[in-house]
């Protein structure tokens, strides 16, 4: 991406370095990684669920770390102002609301939100209780070294990601998610939970849409991001953890699907393309 000289946006707790504690209890739109915990465990347990370390001592990083860290830091903020201005202008051109902008959470370890406590094993993820990004900037090595999606614009999908699940807060698909939980079994809402997903990967998809017109974009960007939905999507997860995939627990989608909606965004830059609860392909 090209962020020389664009501004870091202001609205970002850095919480690094404070430790988090305590026991997730609380609902959530979670981020990509935590699935793995599922696929380990065999089950679709629900990460807000999950206990961390009580009393969990955060680690101490060594100054090379920290300045890369830093460097991280400085790159997210970028990010998230550019989602800003892309959804301050966006949004209500076309679905005629105005864009509050959220907040970026980085933390170390763990951290509270008001969707509970989570560990940075939860991997970055969207609380639609306080409409808060958060994120433990060591997740961008865990998705270049365990997952193989490197480049700045694979960390910058990530973050757009969590975006688009706050452009389903703004909209109202987040409180009706939350509803329909309560209304139907475990199964039948994983299948909305990849809905959900989707569309969140399609949102960004529109943000690169627009970020590309912007000048913002290098050569192979695009692929970066490709790159990095098709390395985490349910599928491959799942085989890799498994050797072996279960369709019915699938919750974020397969590597294809991912790929697909991220890329149809960013080809037409339309949020009315986006709906994934009423395509005929995700019955």
């Amino acid at each position: 991406m090209r962020l020389q000289g664009e501004q870091e946006s202001g609205n970002v707790e850095d919480r690094r370095g404070i430790g988090g504690g305590g026991i997730a209890v609380g609902g959530g739109i979670i981020g990509v990684i935590v699935l793995l915990f599922n696929l380990f465990t065999g089950g679709n347990v629900d990460p807000s669920q999950l206990p961390i370390n009580t009393g969990q001592q955060t680690r101490q990083l060594s100054p090379e770390e920290k300045a890369e860290q830093d460097k991280l830091a400085s790159f997210s903020k970028k990010v998230l102002h550019t989602t800003e201005t892309v959804w301050q202008k966006v949004l209500p051109e076309q679905a005629n609301i105005n864009y509050q902008d959220p907040t970026l959470v980085l933390f170390t370890d763990a951290v509270q939100s008001a969707c509970g406590n989570a560990s940075s094993a939860t991997g970055p993820f969207y609380c639609p209780g306080d409409a808060k990004l958060y994120v433990d900037l060591s997740f961008f090595d865990e998705l270049s070294n365990r997952f193989g999606a490197s480049g700045d614009f694979a960390m910058a999908y990530v973050i757009a990601h969590e975006v688009g699940h706050h452009i389903q807060n703004l909209l109202g698909t987040s409180e009706k998610m939350a509803q329909l939980r309560q209304q139907v079994s475990e199964g039948e809402y994983n299948k909305y939970s990849v809905k959900l997903e989707l569309q969140a990967d399609y949102y960004a998809g529109v943000w690169a849409h627009y970020i590309q017109g912007q000048g913002l974009l290098e050569a192979g960007d695009i692929e970066e991001a490709l790159t990095a939905a098709n390395a985490i999507g349910d599928d491959r997860l799942q085989k890799q953890a498994r050797g072996y995939v279960v369709p019915e627990s699938f919750t974020h989608g397969t590597s294809a699907q991912r790929m697909y909606w991220l890329k149809k965004g960013y080809q037409s830059g339309d949020l009315r393309q986006g709906d994934t609860f009423n395509d005929p392909s995700l019955k």
